[in-house]
């Protein structure tokens, strides 16, 4: 488990979990500003072959602009990144920064309201991915798969 991204293991393709993903994140008030396709960034630079990933830079300019309001420097860590990774033919994970880890970049109470509600919304979106890889655990300290 990662102390900065929230993730979730579906039993998609890769393709369809993009999609799932950028739905979820409007159904959610985010948009999509940004898109890296970091597979076809590395054949291209490096000449090596990595499993299909895309990184999208989501933004809810309400969220964003609250949060820039409370530290106008907090700017540098958005937008918020998704990351859609083919794990293999038939299964995807879906990885997002963790908006709570901005608050332990600047003590806002202000902030601290900010990214609990991103959280919030990028946690719905993970849950609303259909259909969860069998028994692959998230990271989210509630899903029942993670006690023991």
């Amino acid at each position: 488990m990662s102390g900065f991204t929230l993730t979730r293991t579906v039993s998609l393709f890769f393709d369809d979990a993009v999609d799932q993903v950028r739905s979820g994140l409007g159904d959610q008030g985010f948009g999509v500003l940004t898109e890296i396709d970091l597979a076809a960034a590395l054949k291209a630079k490096l000449d090596v072959d990595v499993p299909a990933e895309v990184i999208l830079g989501a933004c809810r300019p309400s969220l964003a602009y609250a949060a820039i309001q409370a530290e106008p420097s907090i700017a540098a860590a958005l937008p918020c990144n998704v990351v859609v990774r083919s794990l293999d033919s038939s299964s995807t994970v879906v990885e997002a920064f963790d908006p709570a880890a901005m608050t332990t970049l600047a003590d806002s109470a202000a902030l601290d309201d900010v990214a609990a509600d991103a959280r919030r919304r990028i946690g719905a979106m993970l849950e609303a991915l259909d259909p969860p890889a069998a028994g692959l655990p998230t990271d989210d300290p509630a899903d029942p798969s993670r006690r023991a």
